[in-house]
């Protein structure tokens, strides 16, 4: 049997989401402040929309979760986690939002978590 040389997880310029999933996520301080949950692609343009971040809650319980838009994360190699432009007390007050209040429509809550991040919207 033929040895594949596909990479299956990263390559020099893409991941596979599988390796993102559970990245930790750091404020410029250097304080962790949670981890990437998971990612979301836009189903029509395939590009990554957002990551949704955990954060707060003990062993899952009241645990929130931030869309960030991709842009705000900023992956650190000497930290292996991505750095976002927060700190603790601005992320206390971003939105966020339940496992339930996620849900299937993300029209709810996404131009909010734009403006809040100050960053043009995912879906123009």
């Amino acid at each position: 049997m033929a040895t594949s040389n596909v990479a299956l997880n990263e390559t020099t310029t893409c991941i596979s989401a599988d390796k993102v999933n559970g990245t930790d996520v750091y404020s410029t301080a250097g304080e962790k402040i949670g981890h990437v949950e998971d990612v979301m692609l836009n189903k029509r343009t395939g590009n990554v929309a957002y990551a949704i971040m955990a954060f707060g809650g003990f062993l899952g319980i009241g645990e929130r979760y931030h869309p960030l838009p991709w842009s705000v994360l900023k992956y650190d190699t000497a930290k292996e986690g991505y750095v976002v432009p927060l700190d603790k007390s601005r992320l206390e007050n971003a939105p966020s939002y339940s496992e339930q209040e996620l849900g299937a429509d993300d029209r709810r809550w996404r131009e909010p978590v734009s403006t809040y991040y100050n960053v043009p919207p995912y879906w123009m």
